[in-house]
């Protein structure tokens, strides 16, 4: 789906980072039209930082429409990654992952935050005819983290731990992954979030890296 030369790319870019730091990374939406459009209408995710809608779940969508006004948005608009993003969404809902990778390709070139989290576990688990791939996960799921985004920075730490990276090159220092988990908590919604959160700290500071 994605070229195995961008994907290198995106986890050397990750590897440069401060192992430190968290989320410090920064989109600027500003640079793509905010404007609502019938895509945004009918396939906005409800977790998406950047969304301008509130968002559908998949049970609520009208897969057939939010294609046609996704197709309809993104042909007027391709350069705009949430657009892309949300037509890869109605067309890997439908069961049409061919069709929704060259959007999702798009959306995570461009490093939109909600894509590179969404992509990064469709390679984690091989659903929706993504081929599976840990190391590639790792790779965006890192990144989603470092642009803040609540399921990275919580993913993240916890697929490391579980040894699902083990092998990888992205980093799994304990440092950072502390800091992802902290900016976690400050953005967990409810109760459930926050119970996760503070399992996963606790886990990291039980947590030995393995020796290799």
């Amino acid at each position: 789906m994605f070229g195995r030369t961008a994907l290198v790319a995106i986890g050397f870019c990750s590897l440069l980072v401060g192992a430190a730091s968290a989320a410090s990374l920064t989109f600027d939406p500003s640079r793509y039209s905010q404007a609502v459009t019938g895509c945004d209408r009918l396939a906005s995710h409800p977790d998406d930082p950047y969304k301008v809608l509130p968002g559908f779940e998949k049970a609520d969508m009208d897969l057939p429409a939010a294609i046609a006004a996704c197709e309809i948005a993104v042909q007027q608009d391709p350069q705009n990654p949430r657009l892309r993003y949300q037509l890869g969404r109605a067309y890997g809902y439908s069961g049409q992952g061919e069709k929704a990778g060259v959007h999702r390709e798009a959306a995570v070139a461009a490093d939109y935050p909600q894509a590179l989290y969404v992509i990064g576990l469709l390679y984690m688990t091989g659903r929706n005819k993504a081929p599976k791939d840990p190391c590639r996960a790792a790779m965006l799921v890192h990144r989603s983290a470092l642009f803040g985004r609540i399921a990275g920075l919580v993913s993240y730490p916890m697929w490391v731990m579980q040894g699902h990276f083990a092998g990888c090159p992205t980093p799994q220092d304990p440092k950072e992954m502390r800091a992802f988990l902290d900016e976690a908590a400050t953005k967990a919604r409810n109760f459930y979030e926050e119970s996760l959160v503070e399992i996963l700290q606790r886990d990291l500071a039980a947590w030995v890296p393995p020796k290799h």
